[in-house]
Order: C-alpha cells, then structure tokens, then sequence
C-alpha cells in the first residue's frame, strides 16, 4: 500500500483537520509500504494571496504534522512546491482531461453558482490534485467526505491517459475514516473555516474551553432525557473518549437530568488532555527550526526522485521523451 495525501496552508489546523484526516496520516504511516504527505501550497494559491501569511502557514503547518505524529522515520514529509515534477505532470494530464468534467466539480460549481470569481487556478484545481496523487504510484489516498468527487475525478483523468498511452499510472481509491468523515463546528454545520465554526487543535486550552462554552445548544429543560446520537456536542465528545466514557456520557443524556454545560466541561477536560503531548512537541519543533526545515528537504528529495521516475514514465509514453 502506498499512500498520499496533501493538507493546504490555508491556516491553522483545526479539529476537523485532525480528525478528517490527519489521525489517519498518523495511523497509516506505520501500516504502508510507503506514505507521502504534503503541504499543499500551490493550492493554497487560489485562496492566500498574501505571501508573508502562506510562507508562515507553511511553517506551521509542517510543524503542527509533526507534534501531531507524522514521523519522519516512517513517512515523507514535504511542500508541495518542492516537487516542480509534479506541476509537469499535471500539464501532461491537462491535456488529455475533458472540459466537462472540470466544469461538474463542486468548488467550480458553487463558486459559480455563488456569482463568486473563479480563476483558472481553481478550475483546474482537480488536476493539479490528480498530479499530486499519480506522481507517486499511490494506490490509497486518506480524504475527507467532500473531497471524495476529486478522487473520482483523479481516476477518470487516470484512466484517459491510460486508454491513450498505454498503463501509465496506477488508480488510487479513496480511503475515509467513517467515524469522523464529518466533524461538526460549533454551529454543528461541517467544521470548516470557511464557516468560521472551528476549533484550533494548538489554541490556548483556555480559549478552546470559551469557544466551547459558547457553543449554542438547543433550550430543551434540564429534566428531559436527550438524544446523543442528534446532537454535536456528544459527537464531538466521541472523538476525544474511549467507548466506556462514551456510553457512560450517552446514558447520562438519556436519563435526563443534565445539562449541556456538564457535557460542554467534560469536551473541554477531554480535548485539552488529548492533544496535551502534541503541544508539549510543538513547543520543542519552535525552537529547532533547522531541524523542520531538515525534514522538508530530506522529503522532498525523497518525493523528487518517486515522481521524476513517473515523470519520465508518463512523458516517454505520450512522447515527450524522443531519446
């Protein structure tokens, strides 16, 4: 099993980064035959257009992976833009990649659906992601729910270079993790910022648990028993426990009796002492920046020479190699 999956530098990561799928960075790592993860800064393009602000998220974000548990010893960490390969790649799938089936993927659509702008960056966003993918032989790519339509466009502009030129490039699948494939914000809306409803996995503890307890809940009284299967602050307490507090929790919510700000202090308690070692790291990688930006080259050389042997493969095939 080869792995890959990118992560943009829009900001910092929050929970619905994490458990959507950086958690699954960190588990297949240790199960693959090799894992390549990025940050995705040629993304990133379409939306930051402050360079000062998309170099430090780049930083931080490297930094977050690597507190959160992206091991260097056991997968290839790197940005994006360190791979010029794969922006060849991705001009060798343009060309072969059908106008329409750009013009169905759902960025492009509900921009223009919005009357929003749109530039050529975002439309052909899905092949720049195809490129990502297909430069390193990747058979398994880790994504969230809505990112399911790129895969599936991924291999459908796989497959037309494959009809054309022979078996050029090996089709990935989707890989998600059920459970967490949605994690809700704080207006139990999916957590994105682009809903402004997230909560930082590295923001003070003090400011998460504010965040948390202005989360607005229904006004149903104390005494009624509740359903926690219905109600996003018990699933976002799911993620942080094991199943023994989650059924001791999802009995409490039954029973009636309560009330969300109980549920509310114990999400806070939970999540500060989930992700307490992680901070405790994170403060270390601050301090030994060589040391991150060490990482990031050794990957990208590693990720270079993977997607310079697919380059090749691929411009052999359609005939740019002519020696």
């Amino acid at each position: 099993m080869i792995v890959v999956s990118g992560i943009q530098p829009t900001g910092r990561f929050h929970w619905g980064n994490y458990f959507g799928a950086i958690k699954q960075y960190v588990e297949l790592q240790d199960q693959a035959d090799a894992s390549y993860y990025f940050i995705a800064n040629l993304h990133a393009l379409t939306t930051v257009r402050d360079p000062e602000v998309l170099r430090r998220n780049t930083i931080d974000a490297a930094i977050d992976l690597l507190a959160l548990g992206i091991n260097p010893d056991r997968a290839t960490l790197f940005v994006q833009s360190d791979v010029p390969e794969v922006s060849q790649l991705c001009w060798l799938l343009m060309t072969c990649t059908p106008m329409g089936l750009l013009e169905r993927c759902h960025a492009y659509k509900d921009k223009k659906a919005k009357g929003l702008p749109a530039d050529a960056g975002l439309f052909t966003y899905p092949v720049l992601m195809a490129a990502d993918i297909l430069a390193y032989d990747a058979d398994t790519v880790p994504v969230g729910e809505d990112q399911i339509q790129h895969i599936e466009v991924c291999r459908d502009i796989a497959g037309s270079f494959n009809h054309l030129y022979g078996e050029v490039f090996v089709m990935p699948r989707a890989k998600i993790m059920e459970k967490a494939a949605r994690v809700p914000g704080t207006d139990g809306e999916k957590m994105s910022k682009s809903y402004n409803n997230t909560i930082g996995i590295f923001d003070d503890p003090k400011v998460v648990r504010k965040t948390i307890m202005r989360i607005v809940t229904d006004s149903r009284p104390i005494h009624e028993p509740k359903d926690p299967e219905t109600d996003h602050l018990f699933q976002l307490y799911s993620l942080f426990v094991g199943e023994k507090e989650r059924e001791a929790m999802a009995a409490r919510y039954r029973a009636g009796g309560f009330g969300y700000g109980e549920v509310k202090q114990a999400l806070a308690d939970a999540a500060e002492k989930y992700f307490a070692e992680a901070r405790e790291y994170r403060k270390e990688l601050e301090a030994k920046p060589q040391f991150v930006r060490e990482v990031l080259g050794d990957g990208a050389a590693m990720a270079r020479k993977k997607a310079a042997e697919v380059l090749a493969r691929a411009q052999a095939a359609c005939g740019i190699k002519y020696a």
